[in-house]
């Protein structure tokens, strides 16, 4: 493969066409472009696609978590636990409410948390400050949520899905966001539907929704919608607590709609290129392939390589591939490799967290988006196989 400074096949692509054009240019010529009539019915769609009563849109997984924890109970004095294989604003909005965070290694063969690392928090002197778990579904590869949820009944705190790879994932336990107490999706320009920026809080329990609707504006009793359209007052609202500015505006709720009503072709030919990406590389001793089950939406294809079969390190061998026009990415650094991190918590290093430590030395992420061409899979297959044979060890 010749080096070349041009991506012949991007790490990802975002699936636009005219009807999302269409769609914002309604919105900008309504005259209405913050929260409103938009943002409520994407709010519905939403809510109906994985079955759950309430769904406040929200602008970013961030700010969805953000609110998610408040209103579990995450503040100064409590704990969440989480895994360190996962973008660190996973961690960070515990932190951002004053709480620590306990971290629990993923599992030997996978990327998800491991429940019976979460169970030994949750039973040591530290698990007297946990009120949540905080499971993320890397790669729309769903976490163990039946060990997870018993755990959560057991020691009677709430599980907070971190969804932002995990949509459509429809499991026996229900879809992914459905499953525990709270479920925040991301919609950033990467993942399965976008709004370019933005996310979704799903909900079950009432008491969760109304608290999280009203801190997601400001702690307001009204939403802005109400305030301008409602016969009362415009001016006329209380303040019961002090919030955030986080609710999704009129302009990318649109666009979040007109995705939504995609979501299951876009779910569709990514998994047509998954078939081909397994099938080119089952047989190649220089690939694990990665894990899967039930509701697994595919977010990203995890190539994992197995570093004893080749002369190269996972950065050279990444390397070569964005040389030869490819795109690709790492997901994700381990949370313990981050200064301010390494700081805050003693003893917060790779030898105690060994499966996330591995897994991300070993794994790239490769281009998978709904519009890639079969000769764009067959060019990216062609790549790996060319450098796996260049730097295989005979």
């Amino acid at each position: 493969m010749a080096e070349n400074n041009t991506l012949k096949v991007p790490f990802f692509k975002a699936s636009i066409g005219k009807e999302e054009e269409e769609a914002v240019l309604k919105v900008l010529r309504s005259g209405w472009l913050t929260t409103g009539k938009e943002s409520l019915e994407f709010e519905k769609e939403f809510a109906k696609k994985i079955n759950v009563p309430y769904a406040l849109s929200v602008n970013s997984n961030t700010s969805g978590m953000v609110l998610a924890m408040e209103a579990c109970g995450v503040r100064q004095g409590k704990a969440v636990i989480t895994t360190p294989y996962t973008f660190v604003s996973t961690a960070a909005c515990a932190r951002l409410l004053g709480a620590d965070v306990y971290f629990a290694d993923i599992e030997k063969d996978s990327y998800s948390i491991d429940p019976k690392k979460v169970e030994a928090i949750l039973k040591s002197e530290k698990g007297k400050n946990v009120v949540a778990i905080v499971p993320v579904h890397i790669g729309g590869n769903i976490c163990n949520m039946e060990a997870l949820m018993s755990l959560a009944k057991q020691y009677s705190v709430k599980v907070i899905e971190d969804c932002a790879h995990s949509f459509p994932s429809p499991t026996k336990l229900g879809y992914a966001g459905a499953i525990g107490d709270i479920g925040v999706f991301s919609f950033y320009v990467t993942k399965t539907i976008t709004t370019g920026e933005g996310g979704m809080v799903t909900t079950k329990d009432e008491s969760l929704a109304k608290r999280m609707t009203s801190m997601r504006m400001h702690g307001m009793d009204r939403s802005t919608w109400d305030r301008y359209t409602s016969p009362k007052a415009s001016w006329e609202y209380d303040i019961i607590a002090p919030g955030y500015k986080y609710n999704l505006p009129d302009i990318l709720a649109t666009l979040g709609r007109v995705q939504l009503s995609k979501a299951d072709i876009f779910d569709s030919k990514r998994k047509v290129h998954v078939e081909k990406y397994n099938k080119a590389f089952k047989d190649l001793d220089f690939i694990k392939l990665p894990p899967t089950g039930e509701g697994n939406s595919w977010h990203l294809y995890l190539m994992r390589l197995d570093l004893s079969k080749l002369t190269c390190t996972r950065d050279q061998f990444a390397k070569e591939m964005q040389a030869s026009g490819v795109g690709i990415s790492v997901h994700f650094i381990p949370v313990f490799h981050f200064s301010y991190w390494k700081n805050l918590y003693r003893d917060f290093d790779a030898k105690h967290f060994p499966n996330a430590e591995q897994q991300y030395n070993e794994t790239i992420s490769i281009p998978l988006w709904p519009d890639m061409t079969d000769e764009m899979i067959s060019y990216v297959i062609d790549t790996i196989k060319y450098i796996g044979t260049k730097y295989h060890a005979d």
